[in-house]
């Protein structure tokens, strides 16, 4: 036979009180209501519990054992289970799990850790990758908090998402490549090599669909799975590469072997957005989490914003 907690609160309530009305009255309900539950109280436990004496309702033994892990038990309700749980970054040694490509990292971790560095002091970050359905599996189980940039898979009802800033494409040059100014132009962009990147990052995807519903084709004499040797290859070569702006930027203001031009054409345009399964949404940990991002990154703070200098309109 199940049993019914709510009665624990009337034989504590009887206990302090000493009598039902004022028991009935404290809890408010109705004397008959509070009566009704002493009667359930006592046939569960098969005891009278309370005895009506001069000084008012008195408890028999079972009765005051009961109170006593009554009250030990509801304090555990109150405080394990229906007290807000909170979360406070100062003193967490939590690891918070994002997924980034490595485009991404470049973009959000130096905010994030700088945030961390000064209000999270004690907490870690782990960047992950992998495809979108490992993403997707890791996000509902748990062991990702946060996909962070473009992850055009997580579409799916479970999941919620908040969009950051728009990004888009530039192309890389060596600094004296003979294709020289600022834009670049359809008729350079097809006449030259490129250097093509497929990464696990979906952003290319996203180029790479635009160019063939455009018709655009082009003579393509390297493909590679890796960002980080682009910048050496562009260096000392004449291929030219298309990359997401942010690394564009990034590459043109270190290194002085390679350059970033604007295509003089239409290119796609891509949202950077956070996503969470929908199961953490009340998580106070990836609550906080969101918070930072969505405070170090949108529109207004998009620092690679700042040093697009060639951004079409």
């Amino acid at each position: 036979m199940a049993f019914d907690l709510n009665l624990l609160r009337v034989a504590i309530a009887i206990d302090e009180e000493g009598s039902v009305s004022r028991a009935a009255q404290r809890l408010g309900v109705s004397q008959p209501a509070a009566s009704a539950a002493l009667a359930r109280l006592r046939k569960a436990l098969g005891d009278p519990l309370f005895i009506k004496t001069a000084k008012g309702m008195d408890g028999t033994p079972r009765a005051q054992a009961l109170v006593a892990s009554a009250r030990e038990v509801l304090a555990r309700v109150n405080q394990e289970i229906l007290a807000p749980t909170e979360f406070d970054p100062t003193a967490t040694r939590e690891t918070f799990t994002l997924a980034l490509s490595d485009i991404g990292e470049m973009v959000f971790l130096p905010p994030i850790l700088d945030h961390f560095r000064k209000h999270a002091p004690n907490a870690s970050v782990c960047s992950v990758t992998g495809t979108a359905e490992r993403v997707e599996q890791a996000l509902e189980s748990g062991a990702i908090d946060l996909a962070i940039g473009y992850f055009p898979d997580l579409q799916k009802n479970n999941f919620y998402q908040q969009r950051l800033f728009t990004h888009h494409f530039v192309c890389l040059l060596r600094a004296d490549h003979p294709a020289s100014g600022e834009r670049l132009s359809l008729e350079q962009f097809i006449s030259l090599g490129h250097a093509v990147v497929h990464s696990e990052g979906r952003s290319q995807e996203l180029f790479e669909r635009h160019l063939e519903k455009a018709g655009i084709h082009r003579r393509i004499m390297l493909r590679t799975p890796h960002f980080m040797s682009i910048p050496m290859i562009v260096a000392r070569s004449d291929l030219v590469a298309t990359v997401p702006h942010a690394l564009g930027i990034h590459l043109g203001q270190t290194l002085s072997q390679v350059r970033i031009v604007t295509p003089d054409f239409d290119t796609p345009r891509f949202d950077l957005r956070q996503h969470w399964h929908r199961k953490f949404h009340h998580d106070p940990k990836i609550a906080w989490m969101r918070g930072v991002v969505s405070e170090l990154f949108n529109d207004q703070r998009d620092e690679w914003r700042d040093g697009d200098q060639h951004q079409p309109g």
